[in-house]
């Protein structure tokens, strides 16, 4: 999620010990290590499993009624090799309710009753839900017969909630335009090193869910439209032929078409004229579905090349309000960003069929969608939807535990955020902006959640603490590695990562592992300072010493972090040279580090400068040194 609000801090964590050899694990991850389901060389052990389900779900919408019914049939496969005796099942939606937890206050609009369970059954017999307040957002159900290795059960749901009227991350954006997200009865994650996830949603932290397979058919009345997550079915029969040719020609277009313009849906003869139309999406090994729908946003579409092997394409479509300027332009951003990604950062061919950005006020991801904000500024909306495109590789490709390390994507977005920004804007432009929001309230908030080590599991946090530790502080980490590493070398140690981990539920371990694994170094020192230390960037200079060779200079690690910085000096002839050092010569001692300038030349002037590296204090960084 693009968005932080500043909330009130709830928690704190407790200091870790690391050393230069090992990292510290907690006691449930070290035990999954034991029983051989993750490995220390970074791959998935030998043991290794996770759950999966079939979803087949069946929603009706009648805006501007509110209210919205579903059926659902769920087909859960245990592969793990515990026998579950109860499972747990996520009402998300729930945090509307009265009294559900959520870090601050919200208004009377955004409350509702929460997810109504009008039917429950298991393996085909009629349960009664017995709702407990007690858990809000998540609640246990008791297997009365227990579900054994390799078996499966089969759960059925019918409910109903009401729509916010505060639009958040879903809810209502208008009378008759809907985002539907977190809308179904969900079974919680049952993992290898934590059992069943009994997280609490609130409004400050993200998911975590299995990969899944899912066919949703949304029921909505004649004239409005729907899009969102997965393979659209039969478009032929839910839209007049014009429209649908339409569809069917933007799947192969470089250029932007426009399927249905606002005089289309004035008209009212863009969708079949039944009385209600069916919308199926189906969408396999993926970890969540999310919709909007509206019959008076328009809809655009074109398709981009992701993959130059085998030359396939994905969709991209923008759905919006016809008075957003910056959402007309909103189907290039996507082509490029798909494009770039696949092909620059990660790297990796966008793994999925289509993606849609559907104008809101959430600038949140979802798989395959994006819930995006309008703006005035056409920049920074293409901005906003880069980073949240940048999402679809963390956590929906990874299946990352955003509720607990939360830096294993939002941190990954960021990154991806600046290096497509800097061919975007230009690299003075891209990174001004960076240190503008990802950087600058860290590094100069010296309150003491701001150096909390970024492995604290989020789920304990608030405030800019947590903003910081899944933002700005881990991308700085893995932009610090990659200099340190180059281009190449990091790179071929995330693609190993990816490959290994798709699909999967990858801990910080696993990713640490991995690029020491493929790396060939050990590089814990650095996960070591970085991820799990207190420490943030502060640099000084302590002496510049002249020797036969030139000089040494004698610098300070005042805040601890092994950061990568320039020497730039200036001589007394008024040339100048900088010297690039990267977090390598923290190694021996993240405490005080010496770089030695070889020259014939006198020194002038110098200053340590760390671009987008922030430093705390900057006075210190110079040479001569300041007087008192």
């Amino acid at each position: 999620m693009f968005r932080y609000t500043l909330l009130l801090m709830l928690a704190v964590a407790g200091s870790f010990y690391v050393n230069a050899q090992s990292l510290y694990m907690p006691r449930d991850i070290t035990q999954a290590f034991k029983k051989g389901t993750r490995a220390m060389d970074g791959q998935p052990g030998k043991n290794y499993w996770q759950n999966h389900a079939r979803y087949n779900i069946n929603i009706t919408a009648l805006p501007p009624d509110r209210t919205i019914r579903g059926k659902e049939e769920i087909t859960y496969v245990n592969n793990s090799p515990d026998t579950l005796e109860h499972m747990v099942i996520k009402l998300l939606l729930n945090i509307h309710k009265p009294g559900a937890p959520r870090l601050g206050g919200t208004p009377a609009d955004y409350l509702t009753e929460g997810v109504k369970i009008d039917g429950f059954s298991v393996n085909g017999q009629t349960r009664r839900w017995r709702e407990s307040n007690g858990y809000f957002t998540w609640q246990p159900i008791l297997l009365q017969e227990p579900l054994l290795p390799n078996d499966s059960v089969k759960l059925t749901f019918d409910w109903h909630y009401q729509v916010s009227k505060v639009s958040n991350r879903e809810g209502m954006i208008d009378s008759t335009t809907y985002f539907l997200a977190y809308f179904y009865p969900r079974v919680a994650v049952y993992d290898d090193y934590n059992g069943w996830d009994q997280m609490t949603f609130n409004d400050a932290l993200e998911f975590y869910n299995d990969f899944n397979d899912y066919t949703v058919t949304i029921n909505v009345p004649k004239n409005y439209i729907v899009g969102g997550t997965g393979t659209l079915q039969q478009p032929e029969k839910l839209l007049q032929p014009a429209f649908a040719q339409k569809l069917q020609a933007s799947q192969t277009s470089d250029e932007v078409i426009h399927i249905a313009t606002l005089q289309d849906l004035q008209a009212k003869n863009v969708t079949a004229q039944n009385e209600m139309n069916s919308w199926q999406f189906k969408a396999t090994n993926i970890p969540d579905m999310a919709f909007g729908i509206s019959d008076h946003f328009v809809w655009d579409a074109a398709s981009v090349v992701v993959d130059d092997a085998t030359k396939r394409r994905a969709s991209v479509q923008a759905m919006y309000n016809d008075t957003a300027a910056d959402f007309h332009h909103m189907v290039s951003f996507e082509r490029h960003a798909l494009s770039w990604l696949s092909r620059k950062w990660p790297g990796v061919p966008y793994p999925y069929e289509k993606m849609t950005v559907f104008q809101g006020y959430a600038d949140m991801e979802y798989p395959m969608m994006a819930n995006d904000g309008a703006t005035n500024d056409t920049t920074f909306t293409k901005f906003v939807a880069e980073h949240e495109i940048a999402h679809t590789y963390m956590p929906f490709y990874m299946g990352i535990n955003e509720t607990r390390y939360g830096f294993m994507d939002e941190g990954w977005a960021t990154t991806f955020e600046l290096l497509i920004g800097r061919e975007d804007q230009g690299t003075e432009k891209a990174e001004a902006l960076y240190k503008q929001f990802r950087v600058d309230n860290w590094i100069h908030d010296a309150s003491s959640e701001q150096d909390l080590p970024i492995i604290t599991p989020g789920d304990i946090l608030g405030g800019a603490g947590l903003g910081n530790n899944e933002y700005g502080k881990p991308s700085l980490g893995y932009l610090a590695m990659k200099d340190m590493l180059g281009d190449d070398l990091f790179k071929k140690c995330l693609h190993a990562f990816m490959e290994r981990w798709h699909g999967k539920h990858p801990l910080p371990w696993d990713f640490f592992n991995t690029y020491n694994n493929v790396s060939g170094k050990n590089l814990n020192w650095f996960w070591a300072n970085w991820f799990f230390s207190n420490y943030y960037i502060d640099l000084a200079v302590k002496q510049l010493a002249a020797n036969a060779q030139g000089y040494t200079l004698h610098i300070k690690n005042i805040g601890g972090m092994a950061t990568p910085f320039d020497v730039k000096i200036t001589y007394t002839d008024g040339s100048t040279e900088t010297l690039h050092q990267t977090s390598r010569v923290w190694e021996a001692s993240q405490k005080e580090t010496q770089v030695h300038i070889t020259t014939k030349k006198k020194i002038q002037s110098l200053v340590l400068d760390g671009g987008i590296f922030m430093d705390a204090d900057t006075d210190n960084n110079v040479w001569p040194l300041p007087k008192d």
